[in-house]
Parts: structure tokens; sequence; C-alpha cells
């Protein structure tokens, strides 16, 4: 089935140690990761993320021709939910990390939870921003029910025992686990069996009970912003381009992928079939080439 990469991964294009660093910036204490050179792309995970989700998105969609600005949003890990809790804030708060290294311009990729964040970061500094990849993410409130199993996790979860029971649980039997976000049986077969995508995945997977207590007051926040966003998309500015899978339960496709696409200026949709939530994984090969040469296209006369 293949090994899980924990926590150093590896990749033939963006190798390097995934290592956190610390910025001070103006608007509050940040942390993030970086790797690759070329034209400047923050990447944003979603909930129950930090830094390490953030480079698995950029690898997992990206290559080698950038260099990847890997936040943790506030209320995960080492970013304190003080530097910014709500969308407005967020948005802002990238810009400030762009002005710790000198970035004048960037493109942004963001998945789930994290579009809210790229969403403002475009809207609040429209010159700043080459243009936004929006994965799996929301246009607009969601009603979805919050499981009564994430409720109960969230008490445990404040004893460190519990995440690191859980965590070996996990790793004992991975495509169990997979199956909780890959319903259909026959992409979960192509997910294990693929050799580059599965280590990013389960490495996903895992990573969520790596200091689990830590990343509760972000979603805790990002449950809170699902349920009452309301963006002006008709002013965005910079290009997008959403990818969506046609079947995700936990941001539906038609209201959300469609709501970008018929609101949004210059909005491109990469409409997954089949995908659920996890379509960068399951879809990878399909989702991949259409986002590089998507960020070729617009994130390169930076």
């Amino acid at each position: 089935m293949g090994n899980p990469v924990i926590y150093d991964i590896q990749d033939p294009l963006l190798s390097g140690k995934l290592t956190p660093k610390i910025a001070q910036t103006t608007l509050g204490v940040v942390e993030y990761a970086e790797i690759g050179e070329g034209p400047a792309v923050v990447a944003l995970h979603g909930a129950m993320g930090g830094y390490d989700q953030s480079l698995i998105l950029a690898q997992t969609i990206g290559n080698g021709d950038f260099h990847y600005l890997a936040m943790t949003r506030p209320g995960y890990l080492g970013t304190p939910l003080s530097s910014g809790r709500s969308p407005e804030q967020q948005g802002d708060l990238v810009a400030a990390l762009l002005d710790k290294f000198g970035i004048t311009k960037a493109g942004v990729m963001a998945v789930s939870g994290g579009g809210p964040s790229a969403v403002q970061f475009a809207l609040r500094h429209p010159g700043r921003c080459a243009g936004l990849v929006l994965v799996s993410t929301l246009a607009e409130k969601l009603d979805t029910p919050i499981p009564f199993s994430f409720k109960i996790m969230k008490f445990l979860a404040r004893w460190p025992w519990f995440a690191n029971r859980f965590r070996k649980k996990a790793a004992r039997d991975l495509e169990a686990m997979a199956k909780r976000s890959i319903r259909d049986p026959e992409i979960l077969q192509r997910t294990i069996n693929d050799a580059e995508t599965w280590p990013l995945f389960s490495t996903m997977l895992l990573s969520t009970f790596d200091r689990l207590w830590l990343r509760l007051d972000g979603t805790e926040n990002d449950i809170e912003i699902s349920r009452t966003a309301a963006f002006p998309l008709e002013d965005l500015q910079p290009p997008v381009l959403i990818v969506h899978g046609t079947q995700d339960q936990l941001v539906p496709f038609a209201a959300n992928a469609k709501g970008f696409e018929s609101r949004v200026p210059n909005a491109e949709l990469l409409a997954v079939e089949g995908g659920e939530h996890v379509a960068i994984f399951t879809h990878r090969s399909e989702v991949k080439p259409k986002v590089i040469e998507f960020m070729q296209r617009h994130f390169t006369a930076l």
C-alpha cells in the first residue's frame, strides 16, 4: 500500500525538509514553511491543517517552478488566532507576510477552509494578487450539519494522549481512514496504488493528529466563517481557477463551484467528474496539469 511520508516530505520537484519558521509581521505572528525558487505562491491549508498541509497542497498540484510560502493560518499550530480571526484579517495577514519577504505580488492556492482568506486577499489587495487557485472551497454560506463525532473529538483532543493514540491507530489501517474521504471503492484503490499520490494523501490524513489540540481553535473559527461568509465575488479582479469535485459532499459543487463560475468575472472552472472533497488526490493526474498551466500563464510574469 506504500508507506506514508511523515513530515519530511521529499519530492523530485520540491525537495527539502518541511521546517517551519516564525515571522513577526506588522499584523502578528505567522508560522510558515518555504520551498522552491521562482515567482511567489502562497499556499493556504483548510480545516485541521497547518503549514504542513499547505506544503502538501503545493506538492500535490504544483511543480518546482515557484517559491512556495506555506502559511499556517490563525488558530493553527504556531500562528495564534489573534493574528487574524476574520477572512478579511487573514487576507491582510497574507499581505503582511509578503511584506516580510519584500514580495510585491504573488499567486495564491487555497484548499477548503483556506478559500475565504484567499478570496479576501484578492479583494483587499487586488494589485498584489496574480491569481487564485481555489480547491474545494466555498462561495457562499454552508448549512451542512457538523457531525456529533467532531464535538466528541474536540473534547478529547485537548489531551495529547488521545491524539497520539488515534494517530497510531490510523497509521495501522490507513485504508480504513481513507474510506471516510473516498467513498467510491474503485477510486480509493486507484489512489492507494498511485505510488506518487498515496504518500502525499496518507501523510495529509495523519498530519491532523500531529499536535491535534493546536489545530482546534482554527478549525472552530473556520466552521464559524463557513456559516456566516458572504463575499462580493463580482468584485474579484485577478484570474481565478476553481477546482471542485462534482460529488463533494462537504462543499456542494452546484452552489459553490458553479457560484464562483457564474459570479467571478475572470473565472475558469475545472469540474472534476466523480471527485469528492479530496479530488486533488483522487484525480491528481487530471488536476495537476491544469493547475500548473494556469499558474504558468498567470503567476510567472511577476
